[in-house]
């Protein structure tokens, strides 16, 4: 039995319930694995805004992924984070493809492909001397559209 999944007895009627864990994933960025990824907060892959008056509309709320700050300015978040410094407040965004992937024992269960993804904030964690934390960057990603594929279920 794995520590993400409650298994009970079959021949008293008990089903089980299979689960993943909040810890194992991964984000890729343009087919790119990235590195010392914390957290991916306030991601929501579908939502809609029901109003009795008008249609339904699919909203595209931002998310924000919380990782450790990097020197090597050549990883291809790091360039991701010049070209939109190098953009300034230019209506043209630098775009990528970002994945939010979840893994389960080492093998990918469920796919989030962020289409059309670009930087809207960029945020850090406070500078204290008395502090032994690594220096952190939050970055709030805002995007076109997300796909929602499920790999090891052939769907």
């Amino acid at each position: 039995m794995t520590d993400n999944a409650l298994t009970e007895i079959e021949e008293f009627g008990i089903q089980q319930i299979d689960s993943l864990s909040a810890n194992e994933f991964r984000v890729e960025l343009d087919g790119e694995a990235v590195l010392g990824v914390f957290q991916v907060t306030d991601f929501t892959s579908f939502k809609l805004d029901v109003k009795t008056t008008t249609a339904l509309k699919k909203l595209q709320e931002p998310f924000k992924i919380v990782k450790m700050v990097q020197r090597d300015g050549n990883n291809a978040f790091n360039k991701w984070i010049r070209d939109t410094f190098a953009a300034g407040a230019d209506i043209v965004r630098p775009k990528r493809t970002l994945n939010i992937v979840a893994v389960d024992d080492g093998v990918e269960t469920r796919r989030w492909t962020v289409k059309g993804a670009w930087i809207s904030e960029i945020k850090y964690s406070d500078f204290d001397s008395a502090s032994g934390e690594l220096l952190q960057e939050t970055v709030t990603v805002e995007y076109d559209d997300i796909e929602d594929s499920w790999p090891s279920s052939g769907s």
